[in-house]
C-alpha cells in the first residue's frame, strides 16, 4: 500500500479554526500537519504567534527558514496571507504591508516553495464584518476594499505562476448572512463547511497529481 499524500497548512487564524475539521475530513485520505503552536496562537488571534502565520513577510521568513533547514515534508502546502497585510493605521492610513510589498512577498513565497518538495496551493483570504471590526478600538482597522484589492493581486500572481487557487473567499460568502462569531472569525458550522470544501478540493487534486511510490 502506498503512503498517504501529505498536506501542510500555513495560514492565519482562519486556518487555525478550520484546521481540526480539515484534519477530520482528510482522515484516511491525506496526512495533515501545520505550523506548530496552536495554543500560543489562540491566546490572541489578532496578533500572530505560534501557528498563526501572520502577514506575507512572516510567511516568507518562515518558509525561507524551512528551506534552509531542509524543506517541508509534504506533497501539498496550503498557503494564505492577506488579512494581516491589510491592517491599516486609522490615523495615517498606512498598511502593515503595502500592495507593492505584498506582491513582492508572494513572488518570493512562490520561488521559495519551489525549492522544497511540496506543491504550492494558494487560498484566497476571507471577508470580515468591517463595521464590527473597526469599532473594537484595537489600534488598527481593516477595509473590505483592501481585501478585494489584495486578493486581486494574489489572483494575478498565482495565475501567472500557474499556482492552483482555492476560492475560500467566494465559497464562504455563499454560505449565507450569519457567518461571524466576532469581527472576522466564523461560527463552528461555517468552519466545518470551509474544511469540507477544502478537503474535497484536495482529494480531487491529489487524485490527479499524486503518484504512488
Amino acid at each position: 500500500m502506498s503512503p498517504l499524500p501529505k498536506v501542510y497548512v500555513l495560514g492565519d487564524s482562519i486556518s487555525i479554526h478550520y484546521g481540526p475539521f480539515l484534519q477530520q475530513h482528510l482522515r484516511g485520505v491525506m496526512d495533515y500537519a501545520r505550523k506548530v503552536g496552536e495554543d500560543e496562537a489562540r491566546l490572541n488571534l489578532d496578533e500572530p504567534a505560534g501557528a498563526n502565520g501572520g502577514d506575507s513577510m512572516r510567511i516568507l521568513t518562515f518558509l525561507e527558514a524551512k528551506s534552509r533547514a531542509g524543506g517541508i515534508d509534504a506533497d501539498v502546502i496550503l498557503v494564505n496571507c492577506g488579512l494581516h497585510d491589510i491592517r491599516t493605521n486609522p490615523q495615517t492610513g498606512a498598511k502593515q504591508i503595502t500592495p507593492e510589498h505584498y506582491a513582492e512577498n508572494l513572488r518570493a513565497i512562490i520561488a521559495t516553495v519551489a525549492t522544497m518538495p511540496p506543491k504550492l496551493v494558494w487560498i484566497r483570504s476571507t471577508a470580515f464584518d468591517e463595521a464590527v471590526h473597526n469599532s473594537r478600538g484595537v489600534g488598527f482597522h481593516r477595509h473590505l476594499t483592501d481585501l478585494e484589492a489584495y486578493n486581486a493581486i494574489a489572483d494575478a500572481i498565482m495565475r501567472g505562476a500557474e499556482v492552483p487557487v482555492i476560492d475560500l473567499h467566494g465559497f464562504t460568502l455563499n454560505l449565507g448572512p450569519d457567518l461571524y462569531c466576532d469581527h472576522a472569525h466564523f461560527h463552528e458550522s461555517i468552519r466545518e463547511k470551509q474544511a469540507a470544501y477544502i478537503a474535497g478540493w484536495l482529494q480531487a487534486y491529489t487524485q490527479q497529481n499524486h503518484k504512488p511510490c
